[in-house]
């Protein structure tokens, strides 16, 4: 069994944006089965908290991000900063609409005095011009997880919205119709079938590397450890609202933990994210070496397990083996161009014309 740690390689595929998202999603699911289940007493502002939090994180990741943006001019210089820039907006402007649904929620659930279609008319706002966000994302190859999501659920919405104020008398399982269809399609056609499939294919095709089988192999468990959680859930939830199964809340959304654990774990092979989220302007893997420089030290250390053949470790006065320290992407265009001048500097002087030294008696 061999085991292999890169710091630097862990983070530098981190995407902290999907990290914190689904890490607040995982929470407030716990804590509003907890809720749900009587086993808490807490308020429903207070088991909104993870929400709150996710949301004050995006508001001040944008507010930071728009003071660089118009203190340091220079800055809009700097590659696709113009695009980054308006996917943070629209990003901040999707979050805001969704955070105006989640205090109706959380005021609807306290206090009743709202019917749910009032409620739900911000998420289904959001679900149309999300169909927009997503052309746009498209065309210049943006992330747009959440967008897509609401867009394809906007249907659902809608059935929830009537079901909760008692305007359709449908059983629950009608009720989530688009989500099942949604759910299959993802399962059979988009994502676990197809990765599984083509993770088989790999896996039995000679000329690939061992690295591109390895992650088509990873791709298809993590497919298949989000979504099939989620249908598992949506299937106990089900019964538990119409049929009344014996089963706490808890139990019901346990499923869905599976599926955060993967996002999360997903997160940080993901890349992407935007550069203007805090105005850091940089990969997060090199703002982070660039906050704390001792880290630097450890990014550049690659941990070998190797039960067969464990190499002896290294003693302290042993010289450091060939391993070239961190460099920010301005450092390294400076080594390339010095190299290169070098490099074309001895092939010069290698096509020089030799010529023979020739001596010439002078006369007495």
């Amino acid at each position: 069994m061999c085991m292999e740690m890169n710091l630097q390689t862990l983070f530098q595929d981190f995407n902290p944006s999907k990290f914190v998202v689904h890490t607040c999603l995982l929470i407030f699911t716990a804590l509003l089965a907890l809720k749900l289940d009587n086993a808490i007493s807490w308020s429903y502002w207070a088991v909104f908290t993870p929400i709150w939090v996710w949301k004050f994180l995006v508001v001040l990741g944008a507010t930071i991000g728009t003071y660089v943006w118009w203190q340091y001019p220079h800055f809009r210089l700097e590659g696709e900063a113009y695009i980054h820039y308006k996917a943070m907006l629209i990003s901040l402007a999707i979050h805001l609409i969704l955070l105006m649904f989640e205090l109706l929620v959380c005021d609807q659930l306290t206090t009743g005095r709202h019917v749910w279609i009032l409620v739900f008319i911000p998420l289904i706002f959001i679900s149309i011009i999300s169909i927009a966000i997503c052309i746009w994302s498209v065309k210049h190859d943006r992330n747009y997880e959440l967008e897509l999501f609401c867009a394809v659920n906007i249907l659902q919405f809608i059935f929830l919205a009537l079901k909760l104020d008692d305007f359709i008398n449908w059983s629950w399982e009608v009720v989530f119709v688009p989500l099942w269809i949604l759910m299959c399609l993802s399962l059979v056609g988009v994502w676990v079938l197809y990765s599984i499939i083509f993770a088989g294919i790999l896996l039995r095709t000679p000329e690939v590397n061992l690295q591109q089988r390895r992650t088509s192999f990873n791709s298809a468990l993590a497919y298949t450890f989000t979504v099939v959680p989620i249908l598992v859930f949506q299937v106990l939830l089900t019964n538990k609202l119409d049929d009344g199964l014996a089963l706490t809340y808890t139990i019901v959304v346990s499923p869905l933990f599976v599926s955060y654990a993967t996002l999360i774990l997903m997160s940080f092979s993901s890349k992407g994210g935007n550069k203007w989220w805090f105005g850091i302007r940089k990969d997060f893997c090199q703002f982070l070496l660039s906050v704390f420089p001792l880290l630097q030290e450890y990014a550049n250390i690659a941990y070998n397990n190797n039960d067969g053949n464990r190499a002896p470790p290294p003693r302290v006065n042993d010289p450091p083996v060939n391993q070239e320290p961190y460099r920010d992407d301005d450092t390294q265009k400076r080594v390339k161009e010095t190299k290169k001048s070098l490099k074309n500097q001895k092939k010069n002087e290698l096509l020089k014309p030799v010529v023979p030294i020739v001596s010439i008696d002078m006369p007495d």
